[in-house]
């Protein structure tokens, strides 16, 4: 049976155990999904019935006796832990270089050219909580108009404004600029507008405006393959962003976990033939940078109710994969992501149920069989696993 479509969903940080190289990042002992499942409002028997729990290696529930998908873990190869390279090798790209990350803040060399260009000065300059950042600086902000600059564990150059201080177009010109300095040995994943409102800085409070500016992929991804052959390639939440646009044909911005699985769901009655690729980004953002563990059990919860709405629409000729970028556990010390295994679960009419393919040596193993589905003679850095799972 041809493959038609394929949804491709990425549940931002949904890690399911340490990999074998953690401790290079501090991270033995990390798994995100053993810790939401403790959880009173862990509840997804759908995933169950996908063969989560049936995954090498996962422990912290039984499986089920006969998975409706087939499914299996992903170990990462980029060296890196991060959204961009986590979504970069999915789509069939190693790094194997990390992508910069500035614990003590960011150097003369960057910042001269900055304010140059910007003709603002810049505050703070360290790592630091986006939330807490408003409240330490927004006020400061405001008085002299200085915009608030700071990193976190990931290779980011955030810049936070108040949106009636720094117009949003401004502060989005900001970022270019700044997308504009930071090339090279300064390459940083993503720049990342950060406005927010608010009188004082008991209530300034981010909004939905923000936008991600990202470097352009260094190499081919699927999404330029599969346009290059005439499929298309629908990019849903902050998709485009993390891939700079690169083969993305049409982008549909969301503004929760909840609206983007609903704007996939419509997605679902159009007519196209290629890929719809899906971030969820709440449970990473949301709960696992801030240790919510009930939080992201809920997310979880919520996914699930929706993936039995998916499950009803799909057409014989659909496939659906569910899979991870990296970890981020709310039940581990810290904030930062985890260097995890990912699942990757696959579900339709031309998949066979119940096939374990394993462990696989990389995320990037996903492109090359999504290309493979297609007919399309390219593996890029991976391997396909679709001859083990097609019926």
């Amino acid at each position: 049976m041809d493959v038609k479509r394929v949804f491709l969903i990425v549940l931002d940080s949904f890690g399911i155990g340490y990999e074998p190289d953690a401790d290079l990042f501090g991270d033995v002992g990390a798994n995100t999904l053993a810790s939401i499942v403790k959880s009173e409002r862990y509840d997804t028997p759908n995933l169950e019935r996908f063969g989560m729990f049936n995954i090498d290696g996962v422990t912290c529930r039984p499986g089920v006796k006969k998975p409706v998908a087939a499914y299996g873990r992903l170990r990462e190869r980029s060296m890196g832990k991060d959204t961009t390279i986590g979504h970069w090798e999915i789509a069939g790209m190693i790094s194997p270089e990390p992508m910069p990350v500035y614990p003590d803040g960011f150097p003369e060399e960057v910042l001269a050219p900055f304010r140059e260009q910007t003709g603002r000065g810049v505050l703070c300059n360290r790592p630091y909580s986006g939330t807490d950042v408003i409240r330490d600086y927004g006020e400061e902000h405001v008085k002299t108009g200085d915009l608030i600059v700071y990193t976190s564990a990931d290779s980011v150059f955030q810049i936070a404004a108040h949106e009636e201080v720094v117009p949003l177009e401004e502060l989005y010109d900001c970022c270019r600029k700044a997308r504009a300095i930071l090339q090279g040995k300064h390459g940083v994943g993503r720049v990342i507008a950060r406005p927010f409102v608010g009188d004082s800085a008991a209530n300034f409070t981010r909004t939905r405006n923000r936008h991600d500016f990202s470097l352009i992929p260094p190499k081919r991804t699927m999404l330029v393959s599969l346009r290059e052959h005439g499929f298309d390639t629908y990019g849903v939440g902050k998709i485009n962003d993390i891939f700079a646009g690169q083969g993305i044909a049409h982008t549909t911005p969301i503004s929760d976990n909840e609206d983007g699985m609903n704007k996939t769901l419509a997605l679902m009655d159009q007519d196209f033939t290629g890929l719809c690729f899906v971030n969820l980004v709440d449970f990473d953002m949301l709960y696992g940078h801030r240790n919510d563990i009930d939080g992201y059990a809920a997310a979880a919860t919520l996914f699930d109710r929706q993936l039995a709405e998916m499950m009803e629409k799909l057409r014989d000729d659909d496939v659906v994969l569910i899979t991870a970028d990296h970890g981020c556990d709310p039940g581990f010390p810290g904030t930062d992501h985890s260097r995890e295994y990912v699942p990757m679960l696959l579900y339709g009419k031309s998949v066979r149920p119940g096939v374990s393919i394993g462990t696989r040596s990389s995320f990037a193993d996903i492109a090359a069989t999504v290309l493979e589905m297609f007919g399309i003679p390219e593996s890029l850095d991976g391997q396909s696993f679709w001859g083990e799972v097609k019926k």
